[in-house]
């Protein structure tokens, strides 16, 4: 490299954005994702041995893949290489292959090649990896925010270890913020900047997790602030607000609001308001709060007071969670709001919760007794001399139903589940009924 080429990327790392200055060389910089890294943790042993192997990570933007692949790129004595999945195409990919066969074949170095969005990549240009994989030619690390499951070649990820990565956690973002705004070096503390701390707070929160949506908006901040009289640009709250373009609603996802208002989504469900529960769950919205964490309300409300009065509600509690996680913002607000609409216009039972919250107590309150013999397994030799006879197959009789005790002895008249008149549970407190008089 002349110098002209060594002045010409100084200075494009100086103009580059706040978030890639702020990229990790090593792993004791890298915030977050602990369960992965933690110094006890595979992935930490494995970079810090040089001992690598394919790779895949999978998470939100913003979480950190880009920056553990730099932080291998950083560590590693093999040959490192990187493309985008968006831009590269089956050429470029020979290219890499081919000098990764000459640089083992004349050095005896190894290359490891990142493949950033590789959900990106079709069937073909994924199946053309994969022999180059698993003869060592190259040791691959891709990047998705997709579920790999879905989305990237069986065969490749059963020969790749797949790390998820989480969105990070408030206190990441806060120390990432304090690190833009106060480190000389590699962050914007030549500007003489301070962050007040309700707007570290309120940036923390709105950014969701994603640590490049607020290393944005705090550049944003002190690049279009002008000094005050002290000669420091002030971060304020309300500049904040404008560089993230939220409004600081009332809802702290720590304190009192988050749970009033989770308690008030889940009490609308509960008493059919469906207007009411919308007008929640757009609040939650409005205020950044997990999507994921919502969708998991909804499917304990489908279960917990909906039940067996719409059988349905579950399946779409389920696929809503499903979708939510796999589509992301801004379409999962629609998501959302279909599952929460659906719950709350749905017929209501509690009597599956009144049955298991039954049956839990009475374990806890007295001797339960045993399996009786004849309902004890039977797939192995010996069973027949254990005494486990006598079963009888419902199948085998005249409406698929015969009278059998299933209760241990000690507890034989005990009834926990008592369906409602409501939604199908009517139904199946008529069949319910109807075996009952059979039995009579």
């Amino acid at each position: 490299m002349d110098l002209f080429d060594y002045m010409r990327e100084a200075n494009m790392e100086k103009e580059s954005p706040l978030a890639k200055r702020l990229r990790p060389t090593t792993l004791e910089e890298v915030v977050g994702q602990k369960h992965i890294i933690g110094k006890d943790k595979l992935l930490y042993r494995a970079i810090q041995a040089d001992k690598i192997s394919s790779i895949i990570f999978y998470g939100p933007p913003g979480t950190g893949k880009t920056t553990l692949a730099h932080v291998i790129a950083n560590t590693t004595s093999s040959i490192f290489t990187s493309m985008n999945a968006t831009t590269a195409g089956k050429k470029d990919m020979e290219e890499v292959v081919k000098k990764a066969k000459d640089n083992y074949g004349m050095y005896q170095k190894r290359t490891i090649l990142f493949i950033d969005e590789i959900h990106r990549f079709n069937k073909a240009q994924q199946d053309y990896l994969l022999p180059f994989v698993e003869d060592g030619t190259i040791t691959l690390i891709g990047a998705t925010t997709e579920n790999p499951y879905f989305e990237v070649n069986g065969a490749l990820l059963s020969r790749s270890h797949i790390f998820r990565l989480e969105p990070l956690q408030k206190e990441d973002i806060k120390q990432l913020l304090h690190r833009a705004v106060y480190d000389v070096e590699k962050g914007m503390g030549s500007y003489h900047g301070e962050i007040d701390e309700d707007a570290l707070e309120f940036l923390a929160d709105m950014s969701d997790g994603d640590a490049r949506s607020a290393l944005n908006a705090i550049e944003l901040g002190i690049l279009t602030t002008e000094p005050s009289e002290d000669g420091k640009i002030h971060i304020t709250l309300s500049v904040v607000e404008e560089c993230i373009q939220k409004r600081a609603v009332r809802y702290d996802k720590d304190g009192d609001n988050h749970y009033d208002t989770i308690s008030a989504f889940i009490k609308s469900m509960r008493g059919s308001d469906p207007d009411a529960a919308v007008f929640y769950l757009a609040r939650m919205l409005d205020a950044g709060e997990s999507i994921t964490f919502i969708a998991r309300r909804i499917m304990i409300c489908a279960c917990e007071d909906v039940g067996i009065a719409d059988p349905q509600a579950i399946q779409v509690a389920v696929a809503c969670a499903q979708a939510v996680e796999r589509i992301g913002l801004p379409e999962a607000q629609l998501i959302l709001a279909n599952a929460a609409i659906y719950v709350a216009s749905a017929p209501k039972s509690n009597a599956v919760t009144n049955a298991i919250f039954g049956a839990l107590d009475l374990i806890k309150k007295q001797k339960t007794g045993a399996v009786p013999p004849y309902l004890r397994d039977t797939h192995y030799k010996g069973s027949v001399e254990l005494g486990h006879v006598g079963y009888l197959y419902p199948h085998d009789f005249p409406g698929h139903y015969v009278k059998q005790q299933y209760l241990p002895d000690e507890v034989k008249d005990q009834r926990f589940y008592y369906p409602s008149e409501n939604g199908y549970e009517a139904k199946v407190k008529e069949h319910l009924e109807h075996l009952g008089e059979e039995e009579e």
